[in-house]
């Protein structure tokens, strides 16, 4: 996970929503990616489905079946379908997404007939702390910014 975090602050240096993924097998860093939906322009450039096509091109293989995958922001629904459909064996995540998250917040992954029956295992609050602090933290920066930038709009157009 730690180097899932260490992914997400590359997101974050480049002003994306800082999540990362890694994904392991026999031990073995296979893939790794942040988001990069700002930069790409893709509604689906989430860092799972970065990390689950570098996997799928590193082993030839759509099916991840013997991988795990370390994640520091609980998957939404699309990214939550992509790791169901390429069967990774284990999902770590950090913290929670009570907006979108669909593995246990908004949706319970496993409870969904057929869709459910990957990952054979799922594990939560890995580093919660750190994973929901680089979220808290840029969403709070951001917010700072555009209260600033607000604010600099008004003095302007009082002049």
């Amino acid at each position: 996970m730690r180097l899932a975090l260490k992914e997400a602050e590359k997101a974050r240096l480049m002003d994306e929503v800082p999540v990362g993924a890694v994904i392991v097998k026999d031990g073995k860093v296979i893939a790794r990616a942040h988001n990069l939906r700002e930069k790409d322009q893709q509604a689906t450039a989430h860092a799972e489905l970065l990390a689950i096509r570098k996997a799928s091109r590193k082993l030839n293989d759509w099916c991840l079946r013997d991988c795990d995958l370390y994640v520091t922001l609980e998957p939404c629904m699309m990214c939550a379908g992509a790791i169901s459909l390429s069967r990774i064996h284990h999902l770590y995540y950090g913290t929670n997404d009570p907006k979108g998250g669909a593995v246990e917040s908004r949706m319970v992954l496993p409870e969904i007939p057929h869709i459910g029956v990957y990952p054979k295992f799922i594990t939560s609050g890995i580093l919660r702390q750190e994973c929901s602090a680089i979220l808290s933290d840029f969403f709070r920066e951001k917010r700072k910014k555009s209260r600033e930038e607000r604010k600099t709009e008004s003095k302007e157009s009082d002049s």
